[in-house]
Parts: C-alpha cells; structure tokens; sequence
C-alpha cells in the first residue's frame, strides 16, 4: 500500500504545487483583487467537475476488481466505456461551466469589484474541462490496476508546463487572471495527452484500443451504479461548499483573499488523505475481486492510522505557521489576519476529515457506495448548510463560517466508527463480496 500511496502522494504535493503557484503568481503580480476571483474558484470549479469524477471512482472500482480477479475481456468493456463516458461528460461540462458561472459567481454574492476577473477566470478554465474528465478517467484506470509512478510521471511534466506558462503570461506578458485560467488547462492536457499515450501503447490487459471506445451497456450500468452515488455525493457536498463560500464572500474581497489562500493550502493538507484514500479503494477492490479477505482487513487498518496520523500532525504545522503561510499569498495584512484566523479554526481537526474519506473509500472499494453518500449528504450538505444559514445570523463572524467545517467532520466520523464497528460487513468480507 506504501509502495502505491507513496507516488500518489509526490503526484498529488505537485499538482498542489502548480495550484498554490497560480494563487502566487496572481497575488504578487496582479494584486489582491485578482487573488480574490481565482481564490474563490475552488468550491464552484469541484461542484462542477466533481460529480463526473465520482463516476469515474466507480469506473476505477469496476475495473480494479476485474483486474484482481482476472476477468479481463469486462475490464477491456469498462476501460472503453469509461472513456467514452469521459469524453461526453467533459463536452457537456465545458458547455456548462462557460454558460452557467457568470449566474452561479453573482448567486454566491461574488463582490463586483472582483466579478469580471472571476468571469474571466472560469470562462478559460472550463473551456479546457474536457482534459480535466479525460486525466481523472485515465489516471483512474491506471491506479485502478495498481500503477501510480506513470500518472506521477506525467504530472512532473505538466507542473513544468504551469509553471513556465504562468510565469510567462502573468508574470512576463501581464495578461492577468484569464491567463493563469489558461495555463492550468494547457497543463491538464498535456497530462492528459501523456496518460493517453501510455495507456495506447503498454502491452498490458488494460491497454487502450481507440476502434474500442464505446459505450457497453452492462460496463455503463455497472460503473453507474458504483460511481453514481459517488458524484451525486461529491456534487452536493460541493453545492455545500459554494454557499459556505458565499458567506465567505459576504465577509468581503480580503476574506475573499484570505480563505482562498486557505484553500490553496488546504490541498497539501489534504495530500496524506488523498494518497491513502485512493490506496485504500484500490486495494479493498483488487484484494476482493482475488478473495484475499483477511489481507483487506489488515490494510484498511493499517491505511485508516497512517492517513489519520499524517494529516493531523501536518493539521499542528498549519496552526503553528498560519500567518506566515497565509502571507505568503496576500499582499494586504487584513486578508493575511482572517485567512490565519480561517486556517487556526479548521486545521486541528485534520484527523477527522481524513478518518471520514478513509471509511468512505473502503466502503466504495467494497461496493457499498450509497453508504458514504448518505452519510455524508446528512453531515456535509445538510447539516453544514443548516449550520451556516443559522449560525451567522447570531454570530456574524468569519469565523462561525469556518467552523462549519470541524463540525460536519465530527458528526460523519462518529456515525462512520459507529458503522464501522458495528456492522457485521466489516467482520466478514467474504459475505460482504458475495453481496456486492
């Protein structure tokens, strides 16, 4: 699992790398303004992808179990559908995102000084959405049969790519916020275009054959009904988050600033979780699909205290250093202060974010999807929206916004121990795979 989660994790740190240089790179070079209409990008940008990325989870999960168990003519049928899916979805988002931000930034209260870069921002970003599907469909594929040192390799290359890119348009030509946008999709499609290539060429049962590419009917219901809750999940926790976002943005363009500085941060906390999350899945599907039942249960042991212990302890860095590393995004010493405040309220409860995603990816890794979307439909989306609506009304503070975050973790931690030790799935995985 280390061996798996270790390139997971160095891929993932320079993906966060190339974002947290765009926010850098915009600050210093464009002004606070301009940080504030890419910093607030993150919650809408996932609501939109992220419902077509959770399918592409179920993809990865179909396939992984076909793999561990030798079935390769149906992982042949979900790799092509899978593609096929992406390449739908990805038209459809790019069509979306460009028509349907502009009412959405003005929705979430988006401050008019700020609106026509935030516009700007999103109409370059989503035209690019397609390579965005399309990377996360075969990075899937590849994790899902074991490989992730080539999607690590392809993302040394587009973080390259980003970053001279920034540096030229923002940096050197000064061609402001739209230019970042662009840069970023450049670099999602060279990593894309990369992923393609590998996977048309390797001799391997997973290789890619373009003639192939179509939907299946039984791969598609199949994949459906693995990553549908999955994205109907990750959509409406983002649709949370957007107005979670709006109350952010209520506070002002230097709340703006500070919590999306926060945001781009909060990618490196997420790294550990991240990793061991998509361990996790691989290997509880893999080890399934191959009836290797009492391996699984010491790998979800051993990935739930690893994933939990490294974004806690980097949950303690992040408070010690909140100011400095907030500074070094803003330029103004308010948006410095309410980010700092932002992070300190949130990063001390790390271990329960990454406690939730790791439960929720073994149950996924199982074929239990629909139980970390209710879960976190009922912790994440309602609770937390119900818990802003209200709570700012007594206490108009940056801060009460922020805890929204703490809480909802809470809550779906305790009901996924809960779950977790009780049910008898748990115990017996032998009966759970002949469920699933």
């Amino acid at each position: 699992m280390l061996l798996f989660a270790l390139p997971v994790l160095l891929g993932n740190l320079l993906q966060q790398l190339y974002n947290a240089f765009d926010a850098w790179c915009v600050g210093n070079y464009i002004g606070d303004d301009a940080l504030a209409a890419v910093s607030s990008s993150g919650s809408l940008i996932f609501m939109m992808v992220s419902f077509f990325n959770g399918v592409a989870m179920g993809a990865g999960v179909v396939i992984a179990r076909a793999f561990g168990a030798k079935q390769y003519d149906t992982m042949q049928k979900s790799i092509h559908t899978a593609i096929a899916f992406g390449l739908a979805a990805g038209i459809v988002l790019s069509i979306a995102g460009v028509a349907l931000t502009p009412t959405i930034l003005k929705w979430m209260g988006t401050p008019q000084e700020v609106l026509p870069q935030s516009i700007e921002y999103f109409a370059f970003y989503f035209c690019g959405a397609v390579f965005t599907v399309m990377y996360n469909i075969f990075v899937g594929i590849l994790h899902a049969v074991g490989d992730s040192k080539h999607p690590l390799y392809y993302l040394i290359a587009s973080t390259i790519v980003n970053i001279a890119l920034d540096m030229l348009f923002v940096a050197g030509f000064g061609w402001g916020v739209g230019s970042a946008a662009i840069a970023t999709t450049v670099a999602q499609g060279v990593s894309a275009v990369l992923c393609f290539i590998h996977l048309l060429r390797i001799d391997a049962p997973y290789r890619i054959r373009i003639r192939k590419i179509r939907f299946h009917r039984k791969s598609l219901l199949e994949i459906i009904h693995y990553g549908l809750p999955s994205g109907v999940q990750f959509s409406v926790i983002s649709l949370a988050n957007v107005v979670v976002q709006a109350n952010i943005n209520s506070f002002g363009k230097e709340a703006m600033a500070g919590c999306g500085s926060y945001s781009k941060l909060e990618g490196f906390v997420f790294l550990p979780v991240n990793c061991f999350t998509q361990a996790l899945s691989t290997f509880v599907g893999q080890n399934l699909g191959a009836g290797q039942h009492q391996r699984v249960k010491k790998g979800v042991t051993f990935g739930i205290l690893c994933s939990c212990a490294c974004a806690q302890v980097i949950g303690i860095l992040c408070y010690l250093f909140a100011r400095q590393l907030i500074g070094f995004f803003c330029e103004s010493e308010a948006a410095t202060t309410l980010g700092a405040e932002h992070m300190r309220t949130i990063c001390l409860f790390n271990a329960l974010l990454a406690f939730s995603h790791c439960i929720a990816s073994i149950l996924r890794g199982a074929g239990k999807a629909t139980v970390p979307m209710f879960v976190m439909l009922a912790c994440w989306c309602v609770l937390r929206m119900t818990y802003v609506s209200i709570a700012v009304k007594f206490v108009n503070r940056l801060t009460t916004v922020s805890w929204a975050y703490p809480i909802t973790w809470a809550a779906s931690s305790i009901i996924f121990l809960i779950y977790f030790l009780k049910a008898d799935w748990i115990h017996n995985f032998d009966t759970a795979a002949q469920k699933a």
